[in-house]
């Protein structure tokens, strides 16, 4: 009864969604808030940095959705290829894949005989899912889900960008860069603090880390966005 009760989560089963997640969210603060300073700092009207702001947030979220489900599909479309070619090795030739299976098991430390049992019990349930698992390093962890990658990437750069929106249009028109500058920076502080404890890892290295990056673009674009005001 109690083995039948425990059951173990592991960090690494966030891995997908939390990537796409922690990514979009970081981008859409970063673009974002870059833009609206760039854009504040070549001295245009509050209501034309609002209207680039909601502009980079759905053009933003239309990328980061389109791009995540391209990239997603690839690994997946190389996935579905390898075990396309391994079922028909299978098929095939199944003493040569039970060898392969044999030989993996040795290599990480069964003796020859236990190696051969546990690669022919395997093969006997489950063939394609234990050369999959162990040959091809293919898991229900680590399988490629384009359309689950694509809506966690947009969602949460929309929510992201939102963030350093509110201040637009909540702060102050003369404080304008600033608020949104220092805001940015706080939220991407925090979402570097919650990125790094839901993945298990130490939260300081991650927030300044992202923090930096964060300024870094800021400032950049805010001195492109003042020279050019400049210079039209």
């Amino acid at each position: 009864m109690r083995s039948k009760r425990h059951r173990e989560h592991h960090l690494v089963d966030r891995i997908g969604w939390l990537r796409a997640s922690v990514l979009g969210a970081n981008d859409g603060i970063v673009s974002t808030a870059s833009l609206i300073v760039g854009v504040a700092a070549a001295a245009a009207a509050k209501n034309d940095i609002l209207l680039s702001g909601i502009a980079g947030l759905v053009a933003g979220a239309m990328s980061m959705a389109a791009g995540e489900y391209v990239s997603v599909s690839s690994q997946a479309d190389a996935e579905n290829a390898d075990l396309a070619r391994e079922r028909e090795e299978l098929r095939t030739s199944p003493e040569a894949e039970e060898a392969e299976l044999r030989g993996i098991y040795v290599k990480r430390g069964l003796d020859v005989e236990l190696a051969e049992r546990v690669a022919r019990q395997l093969m006997a349930k489950d063939a394609l899912a234990a050369h999959a698992r162990d040959e091809l390093g293919i898991s229900q962890i680590t399988v490629a889900r384009p359309v689950q990658a694509a809506m966690a990437s947009a969602g949460s750069f929309a929510v992201g960008a939102i963030l350093p929106l509110l201040v637009v249009v909540l702060g102050p028109s003369a404080y304008l860069i600033p608020a949104v500058s220092a805001a940015s920076l706080v939220y991407l502080a925090i979402l570097g603090a919650v990125g790094a404890r839901a993945g298990g890892a130490g939260i300081l290295r991650p927030t300044i880390r992202v923090t930096f990056w964060g300024a870094f673009a800021m400032a950049v674009t805010a001195g492109i966005g003042a020279l050019i005001g400049k210079v039209v």
